[in-house]
C-alpha cells in the first residue's frame, strides 16, 4: 500500500512540473521580452504611424508593411532571448496594438472598397459570356438534332 502511495505522488509531481514548465514555456519570457519589444517594435511602430495620416491607419495597403515589420520585430526579439513566439505576451501586445491603432476599422479589420475594374471585370465578363456560349450551343444543337432520329 505504502508503494502505491509513493508511486502516486512521483507521478503527480512528474505532472506538476510537466504543467510547471509548459506554462511557463508558453508564456514566453515575461517582463524582460515585454519590456524589449515595447522598446524595440511599438516605438519605431508608433513612430512609422505617426508619419501616416489616422484616415490611412484603416488602409491595409498603407499599414501591411509596418504591420508586418511589427510582427517581425517580435519574432526576431523572442528568437533572441530564447523565447517561444508565439507566446501569450505576444497575443496581448497585439491586442493592445489593435486597440489604439485599429479601433475604428471595420469589423474585417481594413477599409472595405471595391477591387479594381482589371480584377473585377474578368469575374463579371466571364460568366456573361459562357452564359452566352451555352445558350447559344442549345440553341444551335436543338435545331440540328430535328432531322436525327
Amino acid at each position: 500500500m505504502g508503494a502505491r502511495i509513493g508511486a502516486g505522488r512521483q507521478k503527480a509531481t512528474l505532472l506538476w512540473i510537466i504543467v510547471v514548465t509548459q506554462c511557463v514555456w508558453a508564456l514566453g519570457c515575461g517582463p524582460h521580452y515585454e519590456y524589449a519589444i515595447g522598446e524595440f517594435c511599438l516605438a519605431k511602430f508608433r513612430l512609422d504611424m505617426q508619419e501616416l495620416d489616422q484616415e490611412q491607419w484603416c488602409s491595409w495597403e498603407d499599414t501591411v508593411d509596418l504591420y508586418g515589420e511589427l510582427t517581425n520585430c517580435t519574432y526576431l526579439v523572442a528568437l533572441k532571448m530564447d523565447c517561444f513566439w508565439p507566446n501569450l505576451l505576444v497575443d496581448d501586445f497585439f491586442i493592445r496594438v489593435h486597440k489604439t491603432y485599429f479601433h475604428n476599422c471595420s469589423l474585417s479589420g481594413r477599409l472595405l472598397r471595391d477591387p479594381p475594374n482589371r480584377i473585377l471585370g474578368p469575374f463579371i465578363a466571364i460568366p456573361i459570356l459562357v452564359t452566352l456560349l451555352v445558350t447559344a450551343l442549345v440553341v444551335w444543337r436543338s435545331k440540328r438534332s430535328e432531322g436525327i432520329v
